[in-house]
């Protein structure tokens, strides 16, 4: 079972970005998105009461028994990352470069996504981290981060910003990883497992063969479940430690 945030979002295609009024609001969010199938879920430091919120959901389970990955964002100050990774954080997020948040990230082993709009920005979180938040990706739209991938090949790209659930199938065509979605997401429970359903890899049929490349940012590999390149928009970026 994977348990690294970038390949849980890989598998995951879009990663929920909740502001809510209070902690309260922000675990009971949380806690029905895990029922729903969502395994990584980001909390942000907007909301008043964030690292407790953090502490609270850090220990859950997803529906399928795996444990929960709560990130959190808008950390821009080495006190954020710290209370963050404190609090159990599974991973940071910044909406723009953080010097002081990569920082400690690095000190501490922690998985960083920085976030960047200039390519010069993204190539430098990339370089760092592995992975870049692209914001405000409605800005540049899905043909930015096509442009993005093709000099990034291997990169984890996350663009948020402006994305409705509807659009997320544009975006990983044009090489998305994963899309950060901060609203528009039913509150129905059946509606909310549905969209993660659609884009949860599907079981392989027959034992996996010989590896086979599987598009962009896949070399030697496709992700786990992915009936192949032929059937989806875009491949996943595999993780390199």
């Amino acid at each position: 079972m994977t348990s690294h945030p970038y390949e849980v979002l890989a598998a995951q295609r879009l990663l929920p970005v909740l502001r809510n009024a209070d902690a309260d609001e922000a675990v009971r969010a949380t806690t029905a998105l895990l029922a729903a199938g969502c395994r990584a879920v980001e909390l942000t430091t907007s909301t008043p009461g964030w690292a407790g919120a953090v502490a609270r959901t850090a220990e859950l389970a997803d529906a399928h028994g795996r444990p929960a990955l709560i990130g959190v964002g808008t950390v821009t100050t080495a006190a954020q990352a710290r209370a963050a990774l404190d609090a159990g954080a599974a991973f940071l997020v910044s909406p723009y470069p953080a010097p002081e948040v990569r920082e400690v990230a690095a000190r501490r082993g922690a998985v960083f996504v920085e976030g960047g709009f200039t390519p010069a920005e993204i190539a430098s979180a990339v370089r760092a981290c592995g992975a870049a938040k692209v914001f405000p990706a409605h800005v540049g739209g899905p043909g930015f981060v096509r442009s993005l991938r093709a000099v990034l090949p291997d990169a984890v790209l996350i663009p948020t910003g402006g994305i409705g659930p509807d659009d997320v199938p544009d975006w990983i065509a044009a090489g998305a990883t994963a899309v950060g979605i901060g609203s528009g997401l039913p509150s129905d429970p059946e509606a909310l497992a549905a969209v993660f359903a659609r884009f949860r890899p599907a079981k392989p049929a027959v034992p996996a063969g010989p590896a086979v490349p599987a598009g962009p940012g896949v070399p030697g590999r496709g992700v786990p479940g992915d009936p192949g390149p032929a059937s989806r928009p875009a491949a996943a970026p595999e993780f390199r430690p």
